[in-house]
């Protein structure tokens, strides 16, 4: 396989991902801002559509979208544990988070608050919803340790990704406790590490 990713962007959650569960595969830089790879080629001839994540399969297909990636990787592992048995209340939930963070995090951040054309009331718009939610999480943490009941799972993955975009943006998480001590929790993680080492970033 190979995993096309910006360093990170959402494409972060499934390289933190794959290496959760062993994969084999190739991460393969893309340069967003000139839509070109490592060797000087056209990105858009692979993914049109122009952004990451992009997993080449070994069957010859290319696969996009970042929730959907995240299931097709957790089901790589037989034990099915980043994600939860096919019908269990498990999956369920994993998969509640997962959209929620593509819903409710992902799309509020992106592509409003990475553009400096965007308007200042849209800016603080963006921003105040992005505050009512990131109190939800900071009171669901303050009881758990992870999004789901069962442990760590492929929408915590997303979740570090997302949030961890307040760093980029100068966004203070100071009075949100319980979120901070969830991203410090993520990012111990062997494979988180790996991952942002690898995309040469750092917590």
């Amino acid at each position: 396989m190979k995993l096309y990713y910006a360093s990170g962007a959402c494409s972060l959650a499934v390289h933190i991902a794959l290496r959760e569960v062993g994969a084999d595969f190739e991460a393969v830089a893309v340069d967003l801002a000139r839509h070109t790879l490592p060797d000087g080629s056209s990105y858009l001839d692979l993914a049109p559509r122009g952004y990451v994540p992009l997993l080449a399969l070994e069957d010859g297909s290319h696969r996009s979208e970042v929730a959907a990636l995240l299931q097709h990787v957790a089901g790589l592992d037989a034990t099915q544990t980043l994600i939860g048995a096919p019908g269990s209340a498990r999956r369920a939930a994993v998969l509640e988070w997962v959209a929620f963070v593509a819903t409710e995090l992902h799309k509020v951040f992106s592509p409003w608050l990475w553009h400096k054309e965007t308007a200042e009331s849209t800016r603080q718009a963006v921003k105040d919803k992005l505050a009512a939610r990131f109190a939800e999480l900071d009171a669901l943490l303050a009881r758990r340790q992870f999004l789901a009941d069962g442990g760590y799972s492929v929408a915590d993955a997303y979740a570090f990704t997302i949030l961890n975009w307040t760093r980029f943006l100068g966004l203070p998480l100071t009075a949100y406790p319980h979120l901070q001590a969830y991203l410090a929790r993520v990012a111990q993680r062997p494979a988180v590490q790996a991952a942002l080492s690898a995309e040469g970033l750092a917590v």
